[in-house]
Formats: structure tokens, C-alpha cells, sequence
């Protein structure tokens, strides 16, 4: 079974508004961590006070740090076709889309699953389905949250852990099957192809 789980860290929750200051992806193959995608982004605004005070991402760190849309191709090279897993899932993908569709830039191929939503289907009674808590109740070796790399890499454990509950092993369970035990529409990028710039013919006349 191979998919991709990834993260964002954002400078507040409005997508399309706020910014991504990093990325964090891990790719999965029968059930080990073949690759991992892991960047700080520069979002050209001041890092909020809050946002910060949850991440721990601040200024400092990242001034001088690639910018997204310098980013979006090599991320989606990374992801390639693969399924794309993320928990609160929505969350993240809005993020990416305005970015996508901001600077016209190649996006990951992949559908997109919700760990949240599969976690509510197949673990119900939790007090509550945040990725700590699942990680917790899973007995999932774990560290620090709230930065990119590591919840994805917890969020690629969940996953596994929640597919073997029920299909057992590490079989690849049809993507539209996923699709229906999370309860949610269909989460797909789009794939933009740039239009070639139009030569101004009047320039310099």
C-alpha cells in the first residue's frame, strides 16, 4: 500500500487569506516512511501572534525561506498520483487549492482522504477525533504536534491503523471505496495547464 500523508502550517485558518508557512509530507509504502517532503515557507507577511504561540514558527525562521509558488511543482512531483491523506482534511486541501489556483502551479494528482472523517466512521465514542487524541487511543509512539513532518507522519499512521481495522493488512483498498467510508465528497486538485503569456506586439513602438 503506498500514499502520501501530508501537513500544512498556516499563519491563520482563512484560505485564500492566510498564509502556508510549511509543508510536510511523508510517503508511505507498505506500511514504511519511503520519502518525506518537509519545508518552511516564506508567506511575505508577518507570522500572527497566535499562529505562532500554536506552531512555534515564528519571523525568524522564516525569512529567507523558499515562497509557495516556488514550492507547488516539487510538492506535486512528490505527491505524483499517489493518494494523498490529511486529517481535517478540507482544511488542508482549501489551503492548497487557492494556492494552485493563484499562481497557476501543478498540483498533486491524487484523491484526497480524510483521517478524521475515517476515524469517526470506524472508531466511534471518542470524546473527540483530534489527531492527538486518535494518536493516543492508538497507542501511536509520538512527540511534538503542530508542525508539518511529524502530525503528517502521525496522520500516516492513523491511516494504516485505520485500514487495518478494516481490511486488515496492508492491502490497497480501492480508492472509491475510501472514498465512501469517509461519508464526504470526492477531494480532488485540479490540473491547471499555464496559458503561454500573450507577446505584447505594440512594445517599444
Amino acid at each position: 500500500m503506498r500514499f502520501i500523508a501530508f501537513d500544512l502550517e498556516t499563519t491563520g485558518t482563512l484560505a485564500g487569506v492566510d498564509r502556508i508557512v510549511e509543508i510536510g509530507a511523508v510517503r508511505f509504502e507498505q506500511g514504511q516512511v519511503e520519502g518525506v517532503y518537509s519545508t518552511l515557507v516564506d508567506p511575505k507577511i508577518p507570522m500572527p501572534e497566535g499562529a505562532s504561540r500554536v506552531n512555534g514558527i515564528t519571523d525568524e525562521m522564516l525569512a529567507g525561506k523558499p515562497i509557495i509558488e516556488d514550492l507547488l511543482p516539487s510538492f506535486a512531483d512528490f505527491c505524483g498520483s499517489d493518494i494523498i491523506v490529511a486529517h481535517n482534511a478540507n482544511f488542508d486541501y482549501q489551503f492548497l487549492l487557492a494556492a494552485v489556483k493563484k499562481h497557476e502551479s501543478p498540483a498533486p494528482k491524487g484523491v484526497v482522504i480524510d483521517t478524521l472523517a475515517l476515524a469517526r466512521k470506524i472508531i466511534p465514542g471518542l470524546p473527540n477525533y483530534r489527531l492527538g487524541t486518535l494518536v493516543q487511543h492508538l497507542d501511536i509512539p509520538a512527540g511534538e504536534f503542530h508542525r508539518a513532518e511529524e502530525d503528517a507522519s502521525y496522520c500516516g499512521q492513523l491511516f494504516l491503523k485505520l485500514i487495518n481495522k478494516v481490511y486488515g493488512g496492508h492491502e490497497q483498498p480501492p480508492v472509491e471505496n475510501l472514498i465512501a467510508l469517509t461519508g464526504k465528497p470526492r477531494l480532488d486538485f485540479p490540473q491547471i495547464i499555464p496559458q503561454p503569456k500573450q507577446l505584447d506586439l505594440f512594445a517599444g513602438l
